[in-house]
């Protein structure tokens, strides 16, 4: 089968899926919207991308970018996402069939927004199938008139020998908080993250407990405020940030802590989530649906009140203060292994290529 693989540039997502579809026996072909850069590809998946794209990338020079790479390749299928980005390039094309996926904020956010919704209607209109990471997103394209025989559901997951409790957390050493109660955050420090309001949570927290301490990793436009709140409220010393993180070092920073906060306001089921859950790191979450398909308060973590800085302070001084954290962290790693495993969980994506080109051959490739 040769696959036309379309996404806006090369994000580390991207990277995961290409990787994997390599290994498999299928012809692979990549086409970027917005190339930015030459990336490092795996062996086996062949760029096609038109770098002159970057500098005019209006929809009209994206549609006839795409055509003429359909034209000139002739694939069987194309995988496109997210709904509002290139599968809505590929559905206004009149491409089947086409295997559209979601990448979560599209449906969970972009789709309350009067121009993002028409694009997502037009390109769920014209999907041969759906894939996406969470049941909210399936809830989400069921409202829309989606059919949910359609829809293929599986989390992204993780590499779970990667990703496990054993080994080195040589951050907290070098910080010398061996004898602290330490959390983590590394989500990006957008809005949509609500980093800022695990910074706010956590300087209520520490107040009562001064044993706290809290790692933020990543970057984004709210770095400079966070680092400015923090500096306000004398507590630089309680907190560190780390900045990016390889992919090699990511394990190390989840075994530095104790515990780990994601406060998004929209996700689906979030790397970084269960990232943690698999270094057996119980989880502090935001109530969003997404991640209430993941936590369950009492057995691998808590859950507070979208937004609710309040309430997730409390939870802070909850953690720090649990009796159960061992059996808490032992379920973490249980879950992890019964539904994130990216092994299993894979090859979904190509039972789903499968079924579109099923009903792509019996005249059904529309819904």
């Amino acid at each position: 089968m040769k696959v036309l693989y379309c996404t806006r540039d090369y994000s580390p997502h991207d990277e995961r899926f290409l990787t994997a579809l390599a290994k498999t026996a299928h012809e692979v072909l990549l086409l970027r919207a917005v190339p930015h850069s030459t990336p490092g590809l795996p062996d086996g998946i062949r760029d096609v991308s038109q770098p002159e794209s970057q500098k005019k990338a209006s929809l009209g020079r994206k549609l006839r970018v795409f055509k003429d790479t359909v034209q000139r390749y002739k694939p069987d299928l194309v995988h496109a996402g997210p709904l509002n980005g290139p599968a809505y390039t590929a559905a206004l094309a009149g491409y089947l069939p086409l295997v559209s996926m979601s990448w979560g904020y599209d449906l969970l956010m972009d789709a309350d927004k009067l121009i993002d919704r028409a694009l997502i209607k037009h390109s769920l209109r014209n999907s041969t199938v759906l894939v996406g990471d969470c049941r909210a997103i399936a809830n989400k394209a069921i409202s829309f008139g989606y059919p949910e025989a359609r829809i293929h559901l599986f989390p992204w997951g993780v590499d779970l020998s990667h990703f496990h409790p054993l080994g080195e957390n040589s951050i907290r050493q070098k910080l010398g908080w061996q004898n602290k109660f330490v959390f983590l955050c590394n989500r990006s420090m957008e809005p949509k993250y609500g980093v800022d309001v695990v910074v706010r949570a956590f300087l209520q927290a520490v107040q009562t407990n001064p044993d706290l301490r809290l790692m933020l990793f990543g970057k984004g436009s709210q770095e400079g405020q966070l680092k400015q709140m923090i500096q306000e409220a004398g507590q630089t010393d309680r907190v560190y940030f780390g900045g990016f993180v390889t992919l090699a070092d990511l394990p190390i920073t989840y075994r530095s802590a104790d515990v780990f906060i994601t406060a998004s306001h929209c996700d689906g089921s979030s790397v970084s989530l269960m990232e943690a859950l698999a270094c057996g790191r119980p989880v502090i979450a935001s109530d969003i649906p997404a991640n209430l398909e993941w936590v369950t308060a009492g057995q691998n973590g808590w859950t507070f009140h979208d937004g609710r800085v309040d309430e997730l302070a409390l939870r802070i001084l909850a953690a720090a203060s649990s009796t159960d954290l061992p059996q808490v962290s032992a379920s973490a790693r249980t879950l992890a292994e019964q539904k994130a495993d990216w092994s299993r969980n894979f090859p979904v994506l190509l039972e789903a290529y499968e079924h579109a080109l099923e009903l792509h051959r019996a005249g059904r490739s529309r819904p």
